[in-house]
């Protein structure tokens, strides 16, 4: 299971970006973060184009399945939809890795035992000024 966001562990924070000019804010190498937006499609595409390590915010499972067609790195669900995306995720072999949000440390071992792949605290996530 993979943490972020957790003070314990020196994982590269996400950098929130709204726009293609945001992700120039962003230091090299940087994991970035986007809401699966129909507004924000040229965004996603850019960085699948580019071959840019992203972090999907998805709702429900078609967005899931969107951001596996985007190549997203990550997909960021809630702790509701966490398990229904896994699943698909584990059926159809996703190459991205499924997050769900989690505020405190007791919430960490009920992930696990939903065989979720990791957690994201809201720590882990870096806003970025916006130019839209």
């Amino acid at each position: 299971m993979i943490l972020f966001g957790h003070t314990y562990f020196r994982h590269a924070p996400f950098y929130d970006v709204k726009s293609i000019d945001s992700i120039l804010q962003t230091p090299s190498n940087s994991i970035l973060y986007i809401e699966f937006k129909p507004a924000l499609i040229d965004v996603i595409e850019h960085c699948q184009l580019n071959r840019l390590k992203f972090a999907l915010k998805v709702n429900n499972l078609k967005e899931a399945i969107y951001g596996h067609n985007f190549n997203a790195t990550y997909l960021i669900t809630t702790r509701i939809m966490a398990p229904v995306i896994q699943k698909a995720a584990d059926s159809y072999l996703f190459d991205a890795k499924v997050l769900t949000w989690i505020e405190h440390e007791d919430e960490i071992a009920e992930i696990a035992s939903q065989g979720i792949d990791g957690a994201i605290f809201p720590q882990g996530i870096v806003k970025t000024q916006t130019f839209e």
